[in-house]
């Protein structure tokens, strides 16, 4: 179905029976977060608030919460979507199969953005900041954020809308030192589209015009998220999935997107930056206050009846987890087109998407090899730590194609594949001093830290532990004990104080386990706060030893050893305590779990939602 508005959308869910409405009056601070996020963890509906206190706007969340539900909203594009993508990876696909994909050709019709002339679409009329839904999600929140914006810019050397960006920077509405109505935060890092043309504004001494669309076509929002390939612009892709062109005009020399149900313009000055955050963020810790461009609102509008989409953000797995099924659906195999060799990539998203990557590759240099060791599998490694989003993670765990069906979204089977595969003393590459995600507080300063390779190729070489080893038993300063996985055990440590006497505590253990005698059953070994809560799920394990470490820092070895400055060791073992620099962790308010508890009762819009 082709919708015009985020109204339509929401009324065809309904009618699906894909959506909820909650009659309810409920509150943006705290209440509607802590409703869709039980909500989403149930698989539960859409949800329309239809009473948001302290706003006369509806907002709607969860649209994205399962990949059947998107699919079902982009029923009658999805496909022609799939073929216009494939076609702008593997063109000569067109010249193999040309009926095949004569629909894509015709799904491009609606590619290209139109203009409206006229100024200001008719519909839309003029309001304040404060007359939005100023919904905070997390209790340590610096203020009420837009979580699913269109962010707009041009590039100001090659101005309009098809040298434009559309990108998801999130945007805090109030709080901090932010002029009420006045002012807004922009979140975004240097190397991201608006950063590109902030930069070049800031060369030319110019500000930068800035609109931030919020609602419209869903195809709109989940244009902002989509790495697209090169040449293929977000607001083409908007057109194509919504299979109805993107509709602009320009007010006051600021593109207005016509069918959005919220646009905020504005500018960004060079030089001027305000405190922003504290954010819960998708780590599932909150990204602390850091000083980031600051928009001077010029103007805000809405259309009649208009509806704040949003989504909450958190410990995985959430809404985001759901998106981001969705796009590796549709973009299909566009990583093996963009680096040969490489069979598959996946961003674990238990983990927090950026810190661990598994990846598989060929290995095509085995043949020439006296000793088979990974070889092609490093030059890929190389290029998967300086592609796009990629370039953020922390852990690459990489495998050589098998003739064993690999796949990487098979956690314990992939990782237990190359834990009874590498050899330690050769195949662990680290890089140090470099950049990481900007949200990640396990390294050493803002976006520094480290990263690490662990590379795999050929026949097992051990086999891997199904219990606690004795050795790992008993062992001082250590309370329990816990296997994880085949090869992986948690030891439960003290707190972690400081670098130095971690050193020293690490370098003890480390001789502890020596002196027990070889444990080769058990490559990876995580110290931890809780083994309890690391063995206990998986999804716990690669949450906090993933997020919590820092490879150069935290990363020590048994019978660790130097050879021509490549390190090596027995046993690996991850310091994966929580330090004092990190960020705090997201924890649910019980005063707020308790109040929601009405609109899940007999009586009230949730009742017929399941929760888990």
């Amino acid at each position: 179905m082709v919708y015009r508005s985020l109204e339509e959308c929401v009324d065809d869910l309904e009618r699906h029976g894909h959506l909820v409405r909650i009659r309810e009056e409920v509150d943006p601070h705290l209440e509607m977060a802590a409703i869709h996020m039980k909500v989403f963890e149930a698989g539960g509906p859409a949800l329309l608030f239809e009473h948001v206190k302290g706003s006369k706007f509806r907002a709607v969340s969860n649209l994205f919460g399962t990949v059947e539900r998107s699919k079902f909203i982009f029923r009658d594009t999805w496909e022609a979507v799939q073929n216009v993508i494939a076609l702008r990876n593997d063109p000569m696909q067109a010249l193999k199969n040309p009926f095949k994909h004569v629909g894509a050709g015709m799904a491009a019709k609606n590619a290209l953005p139109v203009k409206k002339s006229g100024g200001a679409p008719v519909a839309l009329h003029e309001i304040s900041i404060s007359d939005l839904p100023l919904i905070k999600h997390w209790q340590g929140d610096g203020g009420a954020f837009v979580t699913l914006p269109q962010v707009y810019s041009e590039d100001p050397d090659k101005p309009g809308i098809m040298n434009s960006n559309l990108g998801m920077y999130r945007i805090q509405l109030n709080g901090n030192a932010y002029e009420t109505d006045k002012e807004v935060g922009v979140h975004f890092q240097i190397h991201r589209g608006i950063g590109i043309h902030q930069d070049k504004a800031n060369r030319r001494g110019e500000p930068l015009k800035v609109s931030c669309f919020i609602g419209g076509p869903p195809a709109h929002t989940l244009s902002a998220v989509m790495p697209l390939p090169e040449g293929m612009s977000e607001l083409t892709f908007a057109g194509l999935l919504a299979g109805r062109r993107f509709r602009y005009s320009y007010i006051d020399g600021f593109c207005v997107s016509n069918d959005a149900d919220f646009v905020i313009t504005g500018e960004l000055h060079p030089g001027e930056t305000k405190p922003e955050g504290p954010f819960g963020d998708h780590l599932g810790y909150y990204s602390l206050t850091h000083e980031f461009p600051v928009m001077r609102v010029h103007k805000v509008y809405a259309r009649p009846g208009a509806i704040f989409p949003f989504t909450v953000v958190g410990r995985p797995p959430q809404e985001d987890t759901a998106f981001g099924a969705l796009i590796h659906e549709l973009t299909g195999d566009a990583i093996k087109q963009e680096i040969p060799g490489v069979k598959e990539v996946h961003a674990v998203d238990a983990a927090g998407v950026h810190p661990l990557l598994f990846a598989i590759g060929s290995e095509r240099y085995a043949p020439y090899q006296q000793v088979k060791q990974p070889a092609e599998l490093l030059t890929l490694a190389n290029r998967i730590l300086g592609t796009g989003q990629l370039s953020l993670a922390k852990y690459l765990f990489i495998a050589a194609e098998d003739k064993e069906k690999l796949d990487t979204h098979d956690v314990e089977g992939f990782l237990t594949h190359i834990l009874a595969r590498i050899d330690l003393g050769r195949d662990l590459h680290f890089q140090t001093n470099t950049t990481i995600d900007t949200l990640d507080y396990s390294g050493t300063g803002l976006n520094t830290g480290s990263k690490v390779v662990f590379a795999a190729v050929g026949e097992p070489v051990r086999e891997l532990c199904r219990e606690v080893p004795e050795g790992l038993r008993n062992l001082p300063g250590i309370a329990h004990a816990g296997l994880v996985m085949p090869g992986v055990v948690a030891l439960q440590g003290g707190a972690f104080e400081s670098y130095d006497s971690a050193r020293q505590e690490l370098d003890a253990l480390c001789e502890a386990i020596s002196a027990k005698g070889q444990l080769d059953g058990c490559p990876l070994i995580v110290l931890c706060d809780d083994s309890r809560f690391l063995s206990e799920k998986q999804n716990n394990f690669l949450w906090a030893t993933f997020t919590r470490s820092n490879p150069s820092h935290d990363i020590y070895g048994v019978n660790s050893r130097f050879d021509f400055k490549h390190w090596g060791c027995d046993n690996v073992i991850i310091d994966a305590r929580v330090k004092p620099h990190q960020a705090p962790p997201l924890l649910p308010d019980p005063e707020v779990e308790q109040r929601i508890g009405r609109l899940f009762a007999p009586e009230g819009s949730l009742n017929g939602v399941r929760l888990r």
